[in-house]
């Protein structure tokens, strides 16, 4: 049959229910939620009685940060109820997720209440994190079993990459490739299909690598600290490292959820890892005392403050179960590893190395080649989906078969034999077999194909036509020019990639360098332009560095040009002869901001975190940015009814920058004016440079571009108002002297530099104004002690 996802149902309104009901409203999808009612109460009560425990949790939701909801109106799909007055709500629903308690009588007894309410062919899934799929669904009819499945999803759902999809013996296979497609396409998932065994692939692996990973430490002397070190982004995982994901996990459901994988997994040799008796006494501590983490307030790390007040993290000492105070981790071999840019080189490194370190990493990373190895077949079908849940459930850089590709197969091989790591016979005779490596290279060194043990051989690996990978096209040869900082790609049918890899994509000269010969290509040999690139974020704006040394060394006219061309390059965008789409994701602040608003056409990831945020370190926006929300925001009213209010919108984008207002999501950037209705909002991060592509391809045939025009300057008195307003903000506390004195700055250039009447001007006279400011601010002694906090300290300076 034919399946659509158009309204749907979650059962369950806790952390995970709740994050699933408001990302499907997020998307478009009107979801009931519904949860158990409230305790002492009848139907004859009040719904806000009744239902007290769901509006409870959705208000929770509403509050919680990071935010749940991509904006605060997505709330409004969301219907509530209970499972004993509000069945019927789920007659016409498309898809039920079950979020209840991990307790399989009590799923089966709402499966079958489910099965007397739903319409025939209502996809209903579980959420259940370890149970059998198919024991959930037992004693339903053949038509429930076969709209049936296991889709777990990963907490919190908004930001987590991970979908498990897991099918029993009896689903559609229709539907299973449905609920991948509708995952990855619309929910914006990277779906694995999973066994139905217990936990699945990614919190097997957690369980039990997890595990391990303590009980060596406990065994060999470790710290909490030096664990930590070593298990970060040194080897590609995030910082919370250890220790610090399990005070951020919770240390409570640690421990449920390796006691239920125990009595779950009765012939899995490696199920004594969990019962560790070293380990078992600091989780019995930690239990005992309420210790559990980041909710409670200690757990392997306990909250305080130094001598001087400020926040430090005490690790637990493994051996005393005292706080000690934190030390700094220091080894030889990670000191020389931190210049290896390659994470698979680095790892090839440390787990070579002689010390305490290079022991650690050794032994937890040959466990880890031994156990996904083996458990190939059993608990998924091919090493693409084990080392796609590791990476997107845990947000690892790599899987393990990418890792043991990278510090050789054959190479490691013999030692892990040595020590005693199971190496299975289907690995030897893949190697034997003249097949060096589990994913199999073209001669460019791109990914083409990976090994299938039921094969014999490699089987072609394809990412699909909506992903796109820059260092495959550079593989391939397709770079078009480069400098350290930016890179030109050609992308195929005309588009070129404009492509940013500073650290942290800050703007330098390099990048505008490389905009500026992008312009002159447009000319000549491409029709389109695509500016994004492949990094954690799109760009955290300009490098701040270069302008506390230009003022280290009092080169002001230099700043002053590296502005004036920074303006003249993101006008040159936006009147570029040929399409410009920008592609933003995570971070685009300040300059990245800036050059986001040049495009004809932006392609948002919808987790694009974009704001002007120069106030915060003492400057205002001058590469276009508060000209661009002038534009954007205060021209319609003002072109659709001359003699309105200016003083709403004029606020409205004087608050957005003098509170360096970041979005949290795509769709609140569409509201406070970053991105226009005309722009698009990608769900998947993958299929973001592929999107943006075509839909620069689509504007070419017909594109005219847009030319610098007027901007409404609204003059003296709304000058007034606004300078009125920052001054009760300091009145009442909110802001310092010199915040006032930045705002009335802004104020300044906002309504036309204090102009007599309000008028339109030309936009070069508010980029001059920009400039004019900005070049005031940098050089006064107060926003350079704001800059150089921002860079050393990592946040903001209220002086």
């Amino acid at each position: 049959m034919a399946y659509q996802i158009k309204k749907a149902a979650v059962i369950g309104s806790g952390t995970m229910g709740g994050g699933i009901a408001a990302l499907l409203a997020g998307v478009g999808i009107p979801v009931v939620l519904l949860d158990i009612p409230a305790p002492d109460t009848t139907p004859n009560d009040p719904p806000a009685k009744r239902n007290a425990i769901v509006l409870d949790n959705l208000k929770k939701l509403q509050k919680s940060r990071p935010a749940q909801f991509f904006t605060a109106s997505d709330v409004e799909r969301v219907t509530t109820g209970n499972i004993e007055d509000d069945l019927e709500l789920l007659a016409d629903v498309d898809w039920v997720i079950e979020v209840i308690i991990e307790k399989l009588p009590i799923k089966q007894d709402l499966m079958a209440k489910l099965e007397s309410v739903v319409k025939e062919g209502t996809i209903v899934t579980t959420n259940t994190s370890g149970l059998s799929i198919a024991a959930i669904c037992e004693g339903r009819s053949e038509s429930f079993k076969r709209h049936f499945l296991g889709t777990h999803f990963f907490n919190p759902p908004r930001y987590l990459k991970l979908l498990e999809i897991i099918p029993h013996p009896q689903t559609d296979p229709s539907l299973v490739q449905f609920m991948v497609d509708f995952g990855t396409n619309v929910l914006g998932k990277g779906c694995v299909i999973c066994k139905d065994t217990p936990n699945f692939i990614a919190n097997r692996f957690i369980s039990i690598i997890g595990s391990f990973g303590i009980n060596y430490a406990i065994d060999h002397g470790y710290t909490v600290e030096e664990v930590d070190a070593i298990t970060g982004p040194l080897i590609g995982h995030p910082s919370t490292a250890t220790f610090r994901l399990m005070d951020l996990v919770g240390i409570d459901v640690n421990v449920y959820v390796a006691q239920n994988l125990y009595e779950a997994i009765p012939d899995d040799p490696y199920r004594e890892l969990l019962k560790h008796e070293g380990t078992q006494r600091i989780w019995d501590f930690l239990m005992s005392n309420k210790f559990l983490g980041r909710k409670t307030g200690q757990g392997f790390y306990k909250t305080g403050k130094d001598e001087n007040g400020e926040r430090i993290f005490m690790p637990l000492n493994l051996q005393t179960l005292e706080y000690d105070m934190p030390t700094k981790v220091r080894f030889d071999s990670v000191g020389e590893a931190r210049k290896i840019e390659d994470t698979g080189e680095r790892i090839k490194f440390m787990i070579n190395a002689e010390d305490h370190a290079g022991q650690y990493l050794w032994h937890l990373h040959a466990m880890l080649f031994s156990y996904a190895s083996q458990k190939l077949g059993e608990i998924a079908d091919t090493i693409v989906d084990i080392d796609n849940a590791n990476k997107w459930g845990f947000a690892y850089e790599l899987g393990p078969f990418e890792i043991w590709d990278a510090v050789g197969v054959a190479d490691v091989l013999p030692r892990m034999e040595a020590d005693g790591y199971v190496v299975p016979e289907w690995v030897k005779e893949m190697l034997g077999s003249g097949h060096p490596t589990f994913y199999q290279r073209d001669e460019h060194g791109v990914v083409v194909g990976y090994y299938d043990p039921t094969k014999k051989g490699y089987v072609p690996y394809d990412r699909g036509p909506k992903v796109m990978v820059i260092a495959d096209l550079k593989a391939h040869g397709k770079t078009v020019d480069q400098l350290a900082g930016a890179s030109l790609v050609d992308l195929g049918d005309g588009v070129l990639l404009l492509e940013f890899h500073t650290k942290a994509n800050a703007l330098d000269q390099d990048i505008m360098m490389m905009a500026q010969k992008a312009l002159e290509r447009l000319q000549t040999d491409f029709d389109g332009l695509v500016i994004t690139n492949d990094g954690q974020n799109f760009s955290v704006g300009a490098n701040l560095m270069l302008l506390v040394m230009a003022a280290m060394a009092g080169e002001w006219a230099q700043v002053n040009e590296f502005i004036k061309a920074g303006q003249d390059v993101m006008q040159a965008l936006r009147a570029a002869p040929k399409p410009v789409v920008t592609a933003p994701f995570n971070r685009a602040l300040g300059g990245g901001a800036e050059i986001t608003m040049t495009g004809a056409k932006v392609v948002a990831h919808v987790e694009t975190y974009i704001g002007l945020v120069e106030f915060g370190v003492g400057l205002i926006p001058a590469w276009t940015g508060t000209k661009e929300l002038m534009r954007r925001i205060i021209n319609p009213v003002m072109e659709a009814s001359p003699h309105e209010d200016v003083l709403p919108v004029l606020q409205r984008v004087f608050e957005t920058i003098a509170t360096a207002k970041v979005a949290e999501s795509a769709m609140q950037a569409r509201e406070l004016g970053f991105l226009r209705p005309t722009d698009r909002i990608v769900m998947n991060r993958d299929h973001l440079l592929a999107t943006a592509k075509q839909e620069c391809i689509n504007l070419m045939p017909t594109y005219q571009p847009t030319l610098p025009g007027k901007i409404w300057a609204a003059g003296r008195d709304a000058y007034a108002a606004l300078r009125l307003g920052a001054w009760s903000l300091k009145e009442a506390g909110y802001a310092t002297e010199y915040d006032i004195f930045i705002a009335n700055k802004l104020a300044y250039i906002l309504t036309g530099g204090g102009l007599s009447e309000p008028q339109w001007v030309d936009e070069q006279y508010i980029l001059d104004l920009e400039r004019e400011v900005f070049m005031e601010l940098a050089q006064n002694e107060k926003t350079m002690a704001r800059i150089q906090h921002m860079l050393e300290r990592g946040k903001p300076l209220r002086n």
